[in-house]
């Protein structure tokens, strides 16, 4: 199928949150913790036989159809569904494959070691999910409401964060002389409630404010 320009404006956005360019495909277990990223987050397109700079250098093989296949039904769990076009451009084959935001999640990508992991999509990167993360997912499905009651430890964490911007789990919990998982629980309400965020990077996990509508 031949709409080259489709591609080429796929390309042109470079990778990002809902975009992943994949020269060729050699492991199935690592392709799955792309599908699982992207169905964990928002959705996404992964394209095959498109190199990190956006060049096309086109499928290798028709096998790499198959190993996104067995990706998504063997080492991700539950499996993730998918769409797939193939494209033609300039005479070279490229798979897109659309992952649709998913209804299911977690969903979890097997390790060599035998462990499944959670990741999602941010920016450009396939990221561990962590606990937290993990707990709002499993309350938001529950349905009640949130209960929080509130101490002087959770107005203390809303203080500090008011005049510092962010903080991370480990500082909450010393600074607040509660335990990891009390902390924790906290931070999972004030997340539902939508009053602090979980902010994932390369580098750390840290909570701050959650953006107001009157916020510039």
């Amino acid at each position: 199928m031949e709409h080259s320009h489709h591609i080429q404006n796929l390309i042109a956005e470079g990778e990002h949150q809902q975009l992943d360019f994949k020269f060729e495909i050699t492991d199935a277990r690592r392709i799955a913790r792309t599908l699982v990223a992207f169905a964990n987050t928002d959705g996404g397109r992964l394209l095959i036989g498109v190199k990190d700079n956006g060049a096309i250098a086109g499928m290798r093989s028709d096998e790499e159809y198959y190993m996104v296949e067995s990706a998504a039904k063997m080492y991700c769990k539950p499996p993730v569904d998918f769409d797939l076009k193939e494209w033609t451009v300039n005479g070279k084959t490229v798979l897109e494959i659309i992952i649709p935001k998913s209804i299911r999640k977690p969903h979890y990508a097997a390790h060599k070691d035998g462990k499944w992991m959670v990741y999602i999509r941010v920016a450009d990167q396939n990221l561990l999910a962590n606990r937290i993360l993990l707990k709002v997912w499993e309350k938001e499905k529950l349905p009640k409401g949130v209960f929080l009651k509130f101490t002087d430890t959770e107005k203390m964490l809303l203080d500090y964060l008011e005049a510092n911007k962010t903080i991370t789990l480990s500082k909450f919990h010393r600074m607040a002389g509660i335990s990891r998982i009390h902390a924790e629980n906290i931070l999972v309400k004030f997340i539902l409630l939508h009053t602090i965020r979980i902010n994932f990077t390369t580098q750390n996990i840290f909570y701050s404010l959650a953006e107001t509508k009157n916020s510039a």
